[in-house]
């Protein structure tokens, strides 16, 4: 859901899997996978695209301090290294699986054929040149399955986005779903609300400034139903105008 920690450190990872302390956390806009918010990650570290292998670190720095209990024999420190090399290698191939299976899904692939993760990262690469919004670009897919629908609008170009729908529509005829059923599986998968970050700015700023918390009451009812049209709430649908765009976030949103 181009979601980006902002301090994915050891201490905000817990040993069960989940992440925490997210500080300044961010939603993408426009998709590029070099996307940092976070005020103090002044090189990319926590970057969309470097969240994987930033996990794969954290597990790492873990493992160095449980190295002493992996192994029987408290000597043999070249066992409990190997062992948990093997586990820490094991998680590449595991999220890679995750991460392809849930991209298909997006794009409303629903069984699997040689091509799929080509066609889904070819996507990916045209959004990032023509400045195409993440969240919409996917949910508005749901109304391109049978002919052209708004998706296109959502790219600089797009004549570019015409060439790569020509092919997935080729691909999509090939699945064995109907066409409307397929695209409300698209819409359970494709949020058409998150938590854009003009919009938290602007209930943290009445908040704060104001003391009123009107505005933060109606983000949440609207985040409370991510994947339903809402058709009263539509505006906070909306990616930010150029003069709202949030390009920083701070550990103390």
């Amino acid at each position: 859901v181009g979601f980006i920690h902002g301090v994915l450190n050891t201490d905000n990872v817990t040993i069960s899997g989940e992440t925490i302390d997210y500080g300044p956390c961010a939603f993408m806009d426009s998709y590029h996978p070099a996307t940092v918010f976070s005020s103090i990650d002044r090189q990319g570290r926590y970057a969309y695209v470097n969240q994987p292998g930033i996990t794969v670190w954290n597990l790492a720095r873990l493992a160095e301090a449980l190295l002493p209990t992996l192994s029987d024999d408290a000597s043999n420190d070249d066992k409990a290294f190997e062992q948990a090399k093997t586990i820490i290698g094991s998680f590449r191939a595991r999220y890679e699986a995750a991460f392809h299976d849930g991209m298909r899904h997006k794009i409303g692939l629903f069984s699997e054929q040689p091509g799929d993760l080509d066609l889904a990262a070819e996507l990916l690469d045209l959004m990032a040149k023509n400045g195409a919004d993440f969240t919409l670009t996917f949910r508005d897919l749901a109304h391109e399955v049978d002919g052209p629908g708004p998706a296109r609008d959502h790219f600089i170009d797009p004549t570019a986005f015409d060439d790569w729908a020509t092919r997935w529509r080729q691909r999509l005829d090939r699945e064995p779903e109907h066409a409307g059923e397929r695209a409300v599986r698209m819409r359970r998968i494709n949020p058409k609300y998150i938590a854009r970050n003009h919009r938290v700015e602007a209930v943290i700023s009445a908040a704060t400034a104001d003391g009123d918390l009107g505005p933060f009451q109606n983000l949440l009812a609207v985040l409370s139903c991510p994947f339903d049209e809402q058709p009263e709430w539509k505006e906070y649908a909306l990616p930010p105008t150029h003069e709202e765009r949030v390009l920083q976030t701070f550990c103390g949103t």
